[in-house]
């Protein structure tokens, strides 16, 4: 089976004049067959996120107008609009709308179900949405509405903008991507009110960004992100949220934006493999965005230097959102309207610069979590999820049932690169369950093909393993599909394991459970509502990849050894002396530096391709 939301690579889109221009026709052709004799250009299956999208075909059919000039596109555009301001601005409250802080105020806002009371917790984001498609409406209306019909407009933005800043709390939801998309309405709108008003309206959205959103970001992996729905980062808001960081800067040339999407933007790329596989959030797992990503994506991996584009996004949504029937929905349409006018182009080749939380050469991939510990691992064009065993979670090695690798002291990280081969040492103080003190040194090397781990432990009682990972997808063309199985060797014993019971907390890789769907039940609230990544932590054990000790390790040693991807015999060697472990494979030689490391406690490691003569010493990497 596939998966359903990771698709193809964004930047795989064409995104030429040419191709923006035939979207918005297939656009123009659909809304004038929909439009209904009261100017409705909802889809006639919405029910949810409805209060914005007839308000969002509408900027499209205007841009659509000041690109392309159809004569049909001007009544429409004035009908459509009129139709919002009738039937679509309310200003009696919704009953049952928790987040009021004026009761009675009669300001404007949108409805998330337009039902009174039928699900008014969405109306806050909905109210940012229909801001944002009316000041996009109001910046293409020259030339398309009359004076009266501007002035409503501006009046009901404005309205808008008071409900969210001064009727409600703001930011309800602990939403990154709504929060930074309300501050975008206000910036967008001031420039259409009179100088001292508009000056205001800019003042308080940069204030509510310094003081609300960026005072409030969380750490994760070294990086200060916006909090998204009570986590650090969600893979299908996150890039939500960098294009609206993208879009402010943009507009309001405050280099804080640029700051901060650059810091979004390089801590996408460490957590992203080069496949552009993604997984975990706090509100969604693995659904995907789609076009509401490519703004952001685009237009930061120039300034970064990278190949954010690669990205794998919901392609379905590749243009504009759509209904299930492909029906063109105008939820969201304003990043299609200013993707469409940014000029950035797309930067598609990899960052050069190593950094602390990921390793990545070729067609191979790790991305480390918090702890320095593989999130997740591509080879091969195969995706490897940490695996679950007895409740604990992780890569590394495993005795008597209990996983070594939560740090009790600082990780130490050393990169490497010598003779086409990219390598990180990383060197992790851990407790046994003894709690005697174990030093965890794991070694990744790659040629950009395949991928050697080398872990290396104090001497372990009982049948110590490594626990290897859990195979989860794998590239399939444009798609991702679910597989159960990887190409991995190992110098010890290998066994691929399956759970023997059933339940909730159980994951068989060989079953057709997603992991979002697997997360979901085991989190604590719904689906859509709950927390995947912690449910995703309440398994007991998965699917897994075992490694045996490897064979010939010095005394007083377990030494682990695997190979992920292709590859002829594996035999590594393996020999200790004052320099520290030396490990030998088919591809290169390295040294990993003794657990004291050097002068400065950092572990040292020295790497020789097959053609080298001598050593090659790294000094740290600090990041």
């Amino acid at each position: 089976m596939h998966l359903p939301y990771q698709r193809g690579p964004l930047h795989d889109l064409p995104d030429s004049a040419q191709a923006y221009d035939a979207v918005l026709a297939d656009v123009t052709e659909q809304a004038l067959a929909r439009i209904t004799p009261e100017g409705s250009l909802e889809h006639p299956d919405a029910f949810l996120d409805i209060g914005d999208t007839s308000l969002g075909v509408t900027s499209l059919l205007a841009l659509a107008w000041q690109r392309g000039g159809d004569p049909r596109l001007p009544p429409a555009v004035r009908r459509s609009l009129a139709f919002h301001l009738r039937e679509r601005v309310y200003t009696e409250d919704n009953p049952g709308y928790p987040n009021l802080t004026v009761r009675n105020s009669r300001l404007p806002y949108a409805r998330y179900v337009l039902e009174p009371g039928a699900h008014p917790i969405g109306d806050w984001p909905s109210t940012v949405w229909a801001l944002l498609q009316a000041v996009d409406v109001l910046d293409l209306a020259d030339g398309l509405v009359d004076d009266a019909q501007r002035a409503a407009l501006t009046e009901v933005a404005h309205g808008y903008w008071r409900w969210l800043t001064e009727a409600t709390f703001f930011n309800p939801q602990d939403a990154g991507n709504q929060a930074i998309g309300c501050v975008v309405g206000g910036l967008l709108l001031a420039r259409h009110l009179p100088p001292a008003q508009g000056e205001s309206v800019r003042s308080r959205a940069l204030a509510l960004y310094t003081e609300r959103i960026r005072a409030h970001r969380v750490r994760d992996r070294g990086a200060l992100l916006p909090p998204e729905h009570g986590g650090a980062y969600d893979n299908n808001y996150g890039p939500i949220a960098l294009s609206f960081l993208a879009q402010a800067h943009r507009i309001s040339g405050a280099a804080v934006f640029a700051e901060d999407g650059d810091t979004l933007a390089r801590y996408l790329d460490a957590r992203l493999p080069g496949g552009g596989f993604d997984i975990g959030g706090p509100r969604y797992s693995e659904q995907h965005s789609g076009f509401e990503s490519v703004l952001g994506l685009r237009y930061f991996s120039g300034r970064i230097g990278s190949d954010l584009g690669r990205y794998r996004g919901d392609t379905r949504w590749g243009r504009h959102a759509v209904q299930p029937d492909g029906g063109v929905d105008g939820h969201f349409a304003w990043m299609l309207v200013w993707q469409i006018q940014d000029t950035s182009r797309w930067h598609r080749t990899p960052s050069a610069r190593p950094v602390r939380h990921q390793l990545r050469a070729g067609t191979v991939s790790v991305a480390f979590d918090d702890r320095m510990t593989p999130s997740l691992i591509e080879a091969a064009g195969t995706y490897y999820l940490p695996a679950a065993v007895d409740r604990r979670h992780g890569f590394g090695p495993v005795a008597d049932g209990f996983l070594l690798c939560r740090p009790m002291g600082r990780v130490r990280v050393r990169d490497a690169r010598a003779a086409g081969l990219t390598a990180k040492l990383v060197g992790t103080p851990a407790v046994d369950r003894d709690h005697v003190l174990r030093h965890v040194r794991s070694l990744y090397v790659t040629d950009g093909t395949s991928l050697w781990v080398t872990v290396a432990v104090e001497r372990l009682a009982g049948a110590p393993y490594l626990l290897a990972g859990l195979p989860y997808a794998a590239d399939d063309g444009d798609r991702v599909r679910r597989v159960a199985h990887g190409e991995v060797v190992s110098a010890g014993g290998l066994r691929l394991t399956h759970p023997t019971g059933g339940g909730a907390d159980v994951f068989d890789a060989r079953g057709e459970l997603t992991q979002e769907q697997a997360a979901f039940a085991l989190a604590a609230d719904p689906r859509g509502y709950g927390n995947p990544d912690a449910g995703w932590q309440h398994l007991v054990t998965t699917s897994a990849f075992e490694a045996g000790p490897a064979p010939g390790a010095p005394q007083g040693l377990h030494v682990f050894a695997v190979r992920y991807g292709p590859g002829g015999p594996f035999a590594p060697a393996f020999a200790a002396g004052d320099d520290g472990l030396t490990v030998r494979t088919e591809a290169f030689t390295a040294v990993i530096g003794p657990v004291a490391g050097d002068a400065h406690g950092e572990p040292v490691l020295i790497l020789r391709g097959p053609g080298e003569d001598q050593p090659r010493l790294r000094r740290p990497h600090h990041a």
